[in-house]
C-alpha cells in the first residue's frame, strides 16, 4: 500500500499503482498526461519463446536474465515522457522499435525502477520476502501497464520496445553461447537452456555456468557502450544445473514443445525433480497421472529400466487397485446454467450430482460454481458421491497414463504400446 498508493484490501490495480507513481513526477515537471485511449489499444508482441530441440539430455544449464524487462527499461530509457521527447528531438535519441526513440535525459521510469530495484536488494539482504516479492511484482507490472489499453500512457511503441528488445537480447546471447560450441536447446522470455557436451561433474558445470554469465554480461556492457553509448543494466545469472533434462515433443508431432519440460537437480546427497507445464503440477490431472509421471521420470532420469513399472501401473489400474487415484477434481468457472454449447465432463457430473441432491431433498451444491469431484465411468462422468456405473479403466489408461509414457519412453527406445500390449482404438 505504501509503494502503490492503493488501499490495503485492494488486489490488482497495476494501472492505478503506476499512475500513482508516475503522474506526480510528470505534473511537477510541467507536463500533462494524455487521455485514456479510445480504441482500447492494439496488442503488443509478447515475450520471446524459441523453438525447442526435443530430447532427453544430460547436463543442461539454465541461464536467466535478472528482471529482464525492468532492466531493459533502465538500460534503454524506455518511458512515456522519454518517448515524446525522443520523437521531438530524434537526432541524439535512443532507438526503440516500431518507430520509437527515447530521450537520453528526460524520463522518469528508469529512475523509479532503479529506486525499487535498490529497495528490493535491501529487502533481500534482511530476508523480508513479502516486501521483496511486492517490489518484484510492481517492477514487472510496468511492461504490462504500458501495453494495456486501460492505461492513459499506453503506446504500442513503448511495450514493443521492451518485448522486441528482449527478443533481440536472447537471440544475440544465444549467438554468443553457440559460438563457444554449446547448444542452446530452448529459450523463454528471459531464460536460456544450454546443453553441455561431454560429461562434466556438478562442480565443472557450475563453474562453466558462472563463467558464461561473466562473459555474456561483459559483452553486453561493451556492445551497449559502443553501439548506443549506454550503460548496461542487463544481468545474466546462472540459475540451475539439470543433471538430466527432458524437452518433450508436442503430442503427435516431431517438433519440440514450449513451456513444458522436466529435469533432475542434484542437491547434495539427494535429488529433486522439477516439472514445468507437465501433468505432475497441473490441477486438472488425477493423482494417478501425477504419481505415475513422477515415478516414471525418476526411473528414466536415473537410467533404470521403467518397463516393469509401466506394466505394473497399467495392471493395477485395470484391476481396480488404484481407484482412489482416479478422481478428477475440477473447478466450475461459471454458473452451472451458463454452460450451453460446450458441456465439459465436470459440468455433466455437477448436473448429475445436483439432480440427485434435488431428488433427496438436499441443498443444490454446484449451481453457483464450486469444485466437483467425479470419476469417468462406462456411462460417462459421474459425481464421486453418487457414482453408480463401473469405472472406465480404459479411459484412464488412454487419457492419463499413456500420454505421460509417450512423452518420455521413445527417447529411451521404448514404446508404451509394445510394453502393455494395447492397441490403438479404431473409430
Amino acid at each position: 500500500a505504501q509503494l502503490t498508493g492503493l488501499e490495503l484490501d485492494r488486489s490488482g490495480g497495476s494501472v492505478a499503482a503506476f499512475s500513482n507513481l508516475y503522474l506526480p513526477k510528470l505534473h511537477r515537471a510541467g507536463y500533462i498526461a494524455p487521455n485514456l485511449p479510445e480504441d482500447g489499444g492494439l496488442a503488443s508482441p509478447g515475450g520471446y519463446v524459441m523453438d525447442s530441440v526435443p530430447g532427453l539430455y544430460q547436463n543442461v544449464l539454465v541461464l536467466d536474465f535478472k528482471s529482464l524487462y525492468p532492466s531493459i527499461i533502465r538500460t534503454f530509457k524506455i518511458d512515456p515522457l522519454g518517448l515524446i521527447e525522443g520523437l521531438l528531438n530524434p537526432d541524439d535519441a535512443i532507438p526503440g522499435y516500431r518507430g520509437a526513440c527515447f530521450s537520453r535525459d528526460k524520463h522518469f521510469l528508469p529512475a523509479i525502477i532503479t529506486t525499487l530495484w535498490q529497495q528490493r536488494d535491501q529487502a533481500k539482504k534482511v530476508d523480508d520476502q513479502p516486501r521483496s516479492q511486492a517490489l518484484k511484482l510492481i517492477m514487472n507490472s510496468f511492461y504490462g501497464v504500458l501495453g494495456s489499453g486501460g492505461c492513459r500512457f499506453y503506446d504500442t511503441r513503448l511495450a514493443s520496445s521492451i518485448t522486441l528488445r528482449g527478443h533481440d537480447i536472447l537471440k544475440q546471447t544465444t549467438t554468443w553461447i553457440e559460438a563457444r560450441g554449446l547448444a542452446v536447446i530452448y529459450g523463454d522470455t528471459d531464460s536460456l537452456f544450454v546443453h553441455l557436451p561431454g560429461n562434466p561433474d556438478s562442480a565443472e558445470a557450475d563453474a562453466l555456468g558462472r563463467q558464461l554469465t561473466v562473459e555474456i554480461n561483459r559483452r553486453w556492457k561493451a556492445l551497449l557502450k559502443e553501439q548506443y553509448r549506454l550503460r548496461s543494466h542487463l544481468e545474466l545469472e546462472y540459475e540451475t544445473h539439470f543433471e538430466r533434462f527432458l524437452m518433450p515433443r508436442i503430442r503427435g508431432r516431431e517438433t519440440g514443445s514450449k513451456k513444458r519440460y522436466a529435469g533432475l537437480i542434484r542437491t547434495g546427497p539427494s535429488d529433486r525433480l522439477v516439472f514445468k507445464g507437465l501433468e505432475a503440477i497441473r490441477s486438472d490431472w488425477t493423482v494417478l497421472a501425477k504419481t505415475f509421471q513422477h515415478e516414471l521420470y525418476d526411473l528414466v532420469f536415473h537410467d533404470q529400466d521403467p518397463s516393469a513399472y509401466v506394466r505394473q501401473v497399467v495392471a493395477e489400474t485395470q484391476q481396480g487397485k488404484r481407484d482412489e487415484q482416479l478422481v478428477y477434481r475440477k473447478r466450475l468457472r461459471r454458473i452451472l446454467s451458463h454452460y450451453v454449447k460446450n458441456i465439459p465432463p465436470q459440468v455433466r457430473a455437477a448436473r448429475l450430482a445436483d439432480a440427485h441432491n434435488a431428488r433427496l431433498g438436499k441443498a443444490l451444491q454446484y449451481q453457483q460454481r464450486g469444485t466437483i469431484a467425479y470419476l469417468m465411468t462406462i456411462n460417462g462422468p459421474e459425481p464421486l458421491e453418487y457414482q453408480e456405473s463401473p469405472i472406465d479403466y480404459q479411459h484412464y489408461i488412454d487419457k492419463q497414463i499413456r500420454p505421460i509414457a509417450d512423452a518420455i519412453l521413445p527417447f529411451i527406445g521404448l514404446s508404451f504400446e509394445r510394453l502393455t500390449g494395447t492397441q490403438m482404438k479404431l473409430f
